[in-house]
């Protein structure tokens, strides 16, 4: 979809939806692709089920418990 048929569909400013395109460009979650005058957005499918398996993973029998960043970094 393009960026303004994306955008149609929520209840936010054009400048609030770009913002929001580009923390899901930056976690490399979609890609963008000029075409003239649009952007389309592409879903990277594998990037998103494999943070998906991962979130179900974690709830699995025996699966190490997460721990908050700050008691990692330490």
């Amino acid at each position: 979809m393009s960026a303004g048929e994306i955008s149609d569909r929520f209840d936010v400013s054009k400048p609030t939806m770009s913002a929001h395109f580009a923390v899901l460009k930056e976690a490399d979650l979609v890609h963008a692709e000029k075409a003239g005058k649009s952007v389309l957005y592409h879903l990277k499918l594998s990037v998103l089920e494999e943070a998906l398996l991962g979130f179900v993973q974690s709830f699995e029998p025996g699966a190490e418990t997460p721990r908050p960043a700050e008691e990692t970094a330490r």
